[in-house]
């Protein structure tokens, strides 16, 4: 056999390979290590005088992404003063959910603080439903709003949910577009209580989540919709927009630390941090 056809037929069995998805062509791209780009905050936690991004902020695929179990796996980012966030926020995250739950059966918990603020899924009839929940340190006032299009089982899929109290707008985005059909159930001004404790992963009467989870950012803002579709854009490795109004920021590239120069570093329990998530 000749060299000109042993390089044909290994063309062949590689292009294959590719059109079979063995290989990822982003397997192949650099990865950002754990702490790469971070806020810098000369002045301290919580100021914003001349804030800015310092490191690696190209948007590189993270070297890891924290796994969550479902049942006992999840981050406590501490009750930071910069986390009492009033009047406006928004969560937004990069999930990748292993089931789906049942209706109103095991809510799975993205980001909560305390009981005072949750993000969750739950399943509602027709699709499912991101649940933006707020109280005034007491009884519970929901907004649930379906998404136009569903999560999918170990799909990769990019949440953002936001409430603004001075127009009382809830809003839900998945992968960078805004829900239109989605309705908002019940409602009220959102509160915090500057002792709650936050939670990645689990919500504090038992609503774990059940997947993978990176690049958590929380803002004390409602973001615009052409905000988020940047962030979107940006992909998993992406890094925070509106600097002076990131109040947390989880990559979980490895660890639960706060790369928001806010020192919300986060303790994980039966969390573990895969570099082997996909696409």
């Amino acid at each position: 056999m000749t060299y000109g056809w042993a390089i044909l037929i290994i063309a062949v069995v590689l292009g294959a390979l590719f059109q079979l998805g063995v290989f990822n062509s982003s397997s192949f791209s650099p990865r950002a290590p754990p702490g790469a780009c971070q806020v810098f905050r000369p002045s301290g936690p919580g100021t914003t005088t001349n804030i800015n991004l310092m490191g690696v902020c190209t948007g590189q695929l993270p070297q890891y992404v924290a796994q969550f179990n479902g049942a006992s796996g999840y981050v406590n980012a501490g009750s930071g003063a910069s986390l009492n966030v009033q009047g406006a926020i928004t969560v937004a995250a990069w999930i990748k959910p292993n089931t789906i739950p049942a209706a109103g059966i095991n809510q799975q918990t993205i980001y909560s603080r305390s009981q005072i603020f949750s993000f969750l899924i739950v399943t509602y009839p027709g699709g499912e439903v991101y649940a933006l929940q707020s109280n005034n340190c007491g009884a519970w006032n929901s907004y649930y709003l379906t998404p136009d299009g569903a999560i999918q089982i170990s799909k990769w899929a990019y949440v953002v949910a936001s409430y603004d109290s001075s127009t009382g707008a809830t809003k839900v985005y998945m992968n960078g577009v805004l829900s239109t059909g989605g309705v908002q159930l019940s409602g009220s001004p959102l509160s915090t209580c500057s002792s709650a404790q936050t939670y990645i992963g689990e919500r504090t009467d038992g609503y774990y989540f059940n997947g993978s989870i990176s690049n958590l950012q929380v803002y004390n803002v409602s973001l615009t919709a052409n905000q988020i579709q940047a962030l979107y854009l940006e992909g998993i490795g992406g890094a925070p927009i509106k600097l002076q109004n990131i109040m947390g920021w989880w990559p979980l590239n490895g660890n639960a630390n706060d790369y928001s120069g806010n020192g919300n570093n986060g303790v994980p329990t039966a969390v573990t941090f895969t570099s082997q998530y996909g696409k």
